[in-house]
């Protein structure tokens, strides 16, 4: 039976900011999760257990940010059909990502030991470290079905525009991940082991949760017919929009590591203070993601509903909230960093560099509030293929602006202005680009829409 949906209502300053801020709150949960970590194995005094769950911590965000585009594609599906307020289609869509989620975290599983291998070369640490690093790897990739299949269920929450049942789920695997790390660490002395299956549980309990939220809201994804699994043209369009996002995202992987290469070439201290800095900008980036995500919601809606008019209110809302947060934390940033400066490293040499590039860093957050709004919409559109063409033609321009600055060695100066760059090509990119994508989705409003966004 198909599931008839309330009307998605209109784009207004009150629905963007039910949308961004629990998404931001959910982003702010987040990092805690590591810290506790570390806290708790920090406590059993041996600084390779400590080195070995930090070094997990990134090769997992590594894997399971490289699939990330299962949220964010099923976000902005999701968003269209409930737009369309067509309960039928979200349904499907939420049991092709389940499917898929589920599908490639079974073959990382299976392909552990080769990503072990390649991973732990990369990482270059000490047998001490690798030793540890193993037993927290082999335990917690069995967690790799759960989250991928997570992601489904977090992009179909948030494309119905329940930014409130989101923060609820990061929050419950939070806090059970939390809790079960102190008794299974610290209660019962099971050390790597026991943090790595702490976060398998919790990631099991939050996809269990998640179901049961998505069941209450009246979907039933595991009761669509084999046949619309495998529809040819749907499978066809979620392929597209997912290895668009991929690709898009691997060029955004690349900017960065690229910055963290050159940075380190310019010895410790300058690797140090950007660590650093670069923390301060991650987060800026928690706020204006959580507007980012208010753009999927609405702007996938009003496709869906096919209506340029709340289109371009839900554009230009989350424009204006994201270049105004990014306005603030930029201030705040340049305010209040030496301040975050001194909390996170008492090293003095460290703290006389990262204070010098302050100033470019606090840029970095005003640089990023328009693409942050741009990806929003480009995705809740799902005009991934221009979103990645645009990324990458950003990259290329990154490429310059790091030739130049090398070319007049301004060192670390030049590579901040290169990123900061880098981020703003993006914006300016998505921006020229947006009239004829508008234009292209709403072929009959286009005299009206393209006056209104010059």
């Amino acid at each position: 039976m198909t599931t008839i949906l309330a009307s998605p209502g209109r784009p207004t300053h009150r629905r963007v900011l039910a949308l961004a801020l629990p998404m931001t709150l959910a982003n702010v949960t987040t990092p805690m999760l590591g810290f506790v970590g570390a806290a708790v194995i920090g406590r059993l005094g041996d600084a390779a257990l400590l080195g070995a769950i930090a070094l997990g911590a990134v090769i997992f965000d590594a894997i399971f940010w490289s699939f990330g585009t299962l949220r964010m594609a099923t976000a902005g599906l999701t968003a269209q059909a409930f737009g369309a307020r067509d309960g039928a289609e979200i349904d499907r869509i939420l049991a092709r990502t389940l499917t898929a989620g589920a599908g490639i975290g079974l073959a990382l599983v299976v392909l552990q030991w080769p990503i072990a291998r390649i991973a732990f070369a990369i990482s270059g640490a000490s047998d001490a470290v690798t030793g540890g690093l193993a037993t927290y790897f082999h335990i917690r990739i069995l967690s790799a079905p759960f989250v991928l299949a997570s992601y489904g269920v977090l992009g179909s929450v948030l494309g119905r525009g329940r930014t409130d049942l989101g923060l609820l789920l990061q929050v419950a695997i939070n806090l059970i991940n939390i809790g079960l790390t102190l008794l299974l660490v610290l209660g019962l002395g099971l050390g790597l082991a026991g943090a790595a299956l702490a976060t398998l549980c919790a990631e099991a309990f939050g996809l269990g949760l998640g179901l049961v939220v998505l069941a209450r809201l009246g979907s039933r994804p595991f009761r669509v017919p084999l046949h619309a699994l495998r529809d040819a043209a749907a499978i066809r369009r979620t392929l597209q929009v997912n290895v668009d996002v991929i690709l898009r995202t691997l060029a955004l992987i690349t900017g960065i590591v690229l910055f963290s290469a050159l940075g380190a070439r310019q010895g410790d201290v300058v690797l140090a203070a950007n660590s650093v800095l670069w923390n301060l900008f991650l987060i800026g980036g928690f706020f204006l993601d959580g507007f980012a995500t208010a753009a999927e919601t609405l702007c996938g809606q009003a496709v869906g509903a096919r209506d340029p008019e709340a289109f371009r209110a839900a554009s230009g809302l989350s424009l204006r909230w994201c270049l105004g947060f990014g306005v603030g934390v930029s201030l705040l940033s340049f305010a209040g960093g030496q301040g975050f400066i001194d909390f996170v490293t008492t090293n003095g040499p460290v703290r006389e560099a990262a204070r010098t590039y302050l100033p470019l860093a606090a840029l970095a957050p005003l640089a990023a509030a328009a693409p942050f709004a741009y990806d929003g919409i480009y995705i809740g559109a799902t005009w991934t293929r221009a979103m990645r063409n645009l990324m990458l033609c950003a990259l290329a321009a990154y490429g310059a602006f790091l030739a130049i600055v090398q070319g007049l060695g301004l060192g670390n100066t030049g590579l901040w202005l290169a990123f900061v760059g880098f981020l703003g090509a993006r914006g300016v990119g998505q921006a020229i680009a947006f009239p004829g994508l508008l234009r292209g989705t709403f072929p009959d409003a286009a005299p009206t829409t393209a006056a209104a966004t010059r």
